[in-house]
């Protein structure tokens, strides 16, 4: 299991703060590939957890069942209700989850037109969650200047997008959805390679033209922005967890020019990536 978690104050301590708009007080990522991870709290908290599941499946229980919440879902917990979940490593579960509090919370969650009866919803499978969510984690990490401004701001951005999909991205057909759903399933499994998205339209017997413009659409960035953005988000696994040269990194997600790679991490994250791997945590 492979855990990546950042708290405001003491770990796993529940804190409700009405004195500002919204505040983040803690957020995570795991991912299982060994064993299982278990959560239960039958009385829930008493903060807000929203959590998102960005590959694989997990198991919640909510409305007196177990459902399986696949990729592309968010569950959102409100204070006191019982929060039972868990994370199995044949279903290859990848989530993210982030806490908070505030005065305005629900006026928030209204706003951005979040379910009020409804525990788990479709967002759609944007990158641009798990890049908002890695940034959070970052943000909490480090303690920049002005950060619990920073997080609340990125929180804000994520309900903008949830909402966003509720308003665009539900509008497709249910098989041009299948059909960008299958294009980003072949991205993850071949981002380490060359890969050319005028070629992948053709064998899927797509027009190039047709397919970025949808797949834009849906996923709110062209085909090699997601691309790059897979790289970007698997060199940073690679940073956490190994002890590669940066050369070897970009080769592995795809990068055989060490320098470029370097350009394009900065670009994207604003840190070199030795900075990244020798910042402080």
């Amino acid at each position: 299991m492979f855990s990546n978690r950042a708290y405001l104050n003491k770990e796993s301590e529940e804190i409700v703060d009405t004195s500002k708009p919204l505040t983040v007080t803690s957020c995570g990522y795991y991912r299982i590939d060994s064993g299982r991870l278990t959560t239960e709290r039958p009385n829930g908290r008493k903060d807000y957890q929203l959590l998102y599941v960005a590959s694989g499946k997990a198991h919640f229980f909510v409305d007196g069942s177990m459902r399986n919440v696949s990729k592309g879902s968010m569950v959102l917990f409100r204070p006191d209700e019982a929060q039972m979940y868990y994370y199995y490593s044949q279903d290859l579960p990848e989530v993210y989850w982030v806490h908070f509090t505030g005065s305005q919370v629900e006026e928030l969650l209204a706003r951005y037109g979040l379910p009020d009866r409804e525990n788990v919803f479709e967002a759609g499978s944007s990158p641009d969650y798990q890049r908002l969510l890695r940034q959070m984690i970052q943000e909490l990490q480090l303690r920049r200047v002005n950060f619990e401004e920073m997080l609340a701001m990125l929180l804000r951005h994520i309900f903008l997008l949830i909402n966003r999909y509720f308003c665009e991205g539900q509008k497709a057909s249910n098989s041009v959805i299948d059909e960008i759903e299958k294009a980003t399933d072949f991205f993850n499994e071949n981002y380490n390679r060359r890969i050319s998205v005028e070629q992948y339209a053709r064998d899927c017997h797509m027009s190039a033209c047709w397919f970025i413009k949808t797949f834009k659409e849906i996923t709110k960035m062209t085909p090699m922005q997601y691309i790059v953005s897979l790289r970007i988000t698997n060199a940073m696994n690679l940073l956490d967890n190994t002890n590669y040269s940066i050369s070897r990194i970009a080769s592995a997600v795809g990068y055989d020019n060490a320098l470029y790679f370097s350009r394009l991490f900065h670009k994207h994250t604003g840190l070199s990536p030795s900075e990244y791997k020798n910042r402080e945590r």
